[in-house]
């Protein structure tokens, strides 16, 4: 078994999504997420086979982020590996309603952080075997960070303490 780290290509404003699913239908489920939850995302989809003809599924309506989701689908190369690419959305915008669709197996990462992909290369084929999703921790906060924290969740949401 040989071990490799794939970085994820995250265009700049965007954010990804990375998860296990099962079967083919997830392209249509995940599409329908998507664009049921929040209509202005931007996103690129791209979902890789595991049996039959093992090819990289697609659908999307931003081409550019279609073509991003499919190129790091291809090089993680895991089987029934799913890339979601988005903009003008946040994965909290439809992280619970893709947990929720039947296929979705796991979510390894949602984030617009640097994103590494630790693979596993076996005779069969590859598999994800973790992320790294962002850097280590560097402290613990202080009130200062705290204070900025809680004004920075009261400006995106409606967030009350």
């Amino acid at each position: 078994m040989n071990i490799e780290i794939v970085q994820v290509e995250i265009p700049e404003g965007a954010n990804v999504i990375v998860g296990h699913s099962h079967f083919i239908k997830t392209v249509e489920d995940i599409y329908e997420v998507v664009v049921t939850t929040n209509p202005n995302i931007k996103f690129g989809l791209a979902f890789n086979e595991a049996s039959g003809p093992c090819l990289v599924r697609y659908e999307g309506n931003d081409q550019a982020l279609v073509n991003v989701a499919i190129e790091n689908a291809k090089r993680i190369g895991a089987g029934h590996l799913f890339v979601l690419v988005i903009k003008d959305g946040y994965p909290i915008n439809i992280l619970n309603q893709l947990k929720n669709t039947q296929e979705v197996c796991r979510i390894f990462a949602a984030t617009a952080n640097p994103l590494q992909v630790l693979v596993a290369q076996t005779d069969q084929g590859r598999a994800v075997l973790g992320v790294v999703d962002g850097y280590s921790v560097k402290g613990v906060e202080s009130e200062k960070d705290r204070e900025w924290r809680h004004n920075f969740l009261r400006q995106i949401t409606k967030y009350k303490k």
